[in-house]
């Protein structure tokens, strides 16, 4: 069954191309309509102008120009009196966040799972297929209405828990740069960003709010303080139009691009009434060093993904700055993404259970107040893990890391890197990328592959450094020099080692190649990928 687009109250300037799927009016309400038209008229000018503003910068470093903290800026990071907001009800305690998309049957599975926070994802972990954007906010509200369920194919009943066995939903809108194509005011695209804001606050963000818990998001993939304070002027334009105290919207910033790690302080003062701390979001910052230095030479060559973990030196002054800047502000600072699922072969699960054990103990040895987990069958062990350092402390912001002391050098020290850039490593990453946009371009956004929940930061890993390597001409252990030509041979076989039809791999086949080996590299491979989805 469909909606009908005559059925919603559309305003002037608005148009909807989108099929509507049954339902849909409950989200596409008038006031929702009506918030998406004003944020987009107000403040998308203002974000097409950031978004310019990346590019400058780009150029700036790809012509010998390095990122460094901002001079004009230094009376905000200098002033020792201002902290961020105290933190708010149901984000207090955030020992373990699950985070995921808001497909239905993932919507009940993590709001069960025991943690503290759920991240609902309409960024990464999802996709903008049309039907996801909408359905994704229908599950939201049917679940703060406890009117959600599922019945598996195989007969299986997925129901919620009693309300205060939920945890906390923090909501991730798409990234700044992301448009919504299905939904036009005064014929030009909208934002993605404004449309997942405005369509959660305006119907179930209002239900968190008179359940006292919310409404909370997860901001994505920021490059710099101003997009923080158009963020701002966004929560703030929302909340005077539908009358609430300055402050009742809560944001987290996802410190996940590489430019932003120079500018954590300055975020978190442009956000500070409506700020929750910020996350360390590694999977995209990896993408981020690629994507920024890429043309740089060898001091930014990085090797096999698999290489760059927590501890190499770049990554271990990020993180450690991080959770500084967090406590010296009264934030918290939570940890990243665990990418590891439970596995049936007994061995393979021990081995990924100690890898996540690890993980998440080291990131509350250094002051982390939690940190996230992919899968519902690693929360318990999180949880765990943190509870060992937090004891029943709800944080551990006063642990203010003052042994801490990052210089911009320690955060561009790429090259101190170990590890070997291999043939192996190359087929990994188009095996896995051409793996994930196939089922990206499906409509699913978070695929378990070799035994790792990949969504779409992995995937921009695994094509930022195949292009990397053939730019640059890297010659890999084997010898060989990755060229197009190589990269075109390697997608060739491996492909064929992939089940199904060949057919059925062509169009995740062709985006990954139309990236891969570009002549110019592209931004964001959820752009192409975008164009291609109805």
């Amino acid at each position: 069954m469909t909606a009908h687009i005559e059925n919603l109250n559309i305003p002037e300037g608005m148009e909807i191309t989108g099929e509507l799927p049954d339902g849909a009016e409950k989200v596409l309400t008038p006031k929702a309509l009506e918030l998406i038209v004003e944020l987009n008229r107000k403040f998308n000018g203002t974000r097409l102008e950031r978004l310019e503003a990346r590019k400058e910068r780009q150029a700036q470093i790809a012509a010998g120009a390095d990122l460094d903290f901002l001079p004009e800026t230094a009376e905000i990071r200098n002033d020792p009196s201002w902290q961020v907001a105290p933190p708010a009800p149901g984000l207090e305690d955030r020992r373990v966040e699950m985070t995921g998309p808001t497909y239905k049957k993932m919507t009940i599975n993590a709001l069960n799972s025991g943690a503290k926070v759920w991240l609902a994802d309409q960024e990464d972990a999802n996709t903008p297929q049309w039907d996801s954007v909408i359905g994704g906010q229908l599950n939201l509200l049917d679940a703060l209405n406890r009117e959600i369920d599922f019945t598996s194919p195989e007969g299986k009943s997925y129901t919620l828990a009693p309300d205060e066995e939920l945890p906390t939903i923090v909501v991730r809108p798409r990234g700044w740069h992301m448009p919504e194509k299905h939904i036009l005011v005064d014929g030009e695209e909208t934002s993605g960003s404004l449309v997942d804001f405005a369509l959660y606050f305006a119907t179930a963000g209002q239900l968190q709010i008179e359940k006292g818990k919310g409404p909370y998001f997860y901001l994505p993939k920021m490059e710099s303080h101003l997009e923080a304070r158009l963020w701002n002027q966004v929560f703030d334009h929302a909340e005077d139009s539908f009358g609430l105290d300055r402050g009742t919207i809560r944001a987290t910033v996802l410190i996940e691009t590489y430019p932003a790690a120079f500018e954590m302080e300055e975020i978190l003062y442009e956000l500070r009434e409506h700020s929750s701390g910020l996350n360390a979001g590694r999977w995209d910052y990896i993408f981020s060093v690629i994507k920024n230095f890429r043309a740089r030479g060898a001091d930014f060559l990085l090797p096999d993904r698999s290489d760059v973990t927590m501890t190499v030196p770049f990554m271990r002054a990020y993180t450690e700055l991080l959770v500084h800047t967090c406590h010296k502000r009264g934030a918290h600072a939570i940890g990243g993404m665990s990418a590891f699922v439970p596995a049936k072969d007994p061995e393979a699960n021990e081995a990924a259970f100690n890898k996540v054990r690890e993980d998440k103990s080291r990131e509350a040895g250094k002051g982390f107040d939690g940190s996230w987990v992919a899968h519902p069958g690693m929360v318990a062990l999180c949880k765990e893990v943190f509870t060992e350092t937090l004891g029943a402390n709800a944080n551990q912001i006063e642990n203010k890391r003052d042994d801490v002391s990052v210089t911009a050098a320690d955060l561009l020290d790429v090259k101190s890197t170990p590890g070997s850039m291999t043939e192996q490593g190359l087929r990994i990453n188009v095996s896995v990328g051409i793996q994930y946009l196939r089922a990206w371009l499906e409509g699913n956004g978070a695929v378990a592959i070799n035994g790792l929940m990949e969504d779409a930061a992995t995937a921009e890993i695994s094509r930022s450094q195949v292009w990397q390597w053939m730019d640059a001409g890297v010659e890999l252990d084997t010898g060989v020099t990755v060229t197009a030509d190589f990269v075109r041979q390697v997608v060739t076989e491996e492909v064929a080692k992939l089940p199904g039809e060949q057919a059925d791999w062509k169009d995740a086949t062709d985006t990954f190649l139309s990236v891969a080996v570009a002549d110019e590299y592209v931004d964001f491979l959820t752009l192409p990928a975008y164009a291609r989805m109805p």
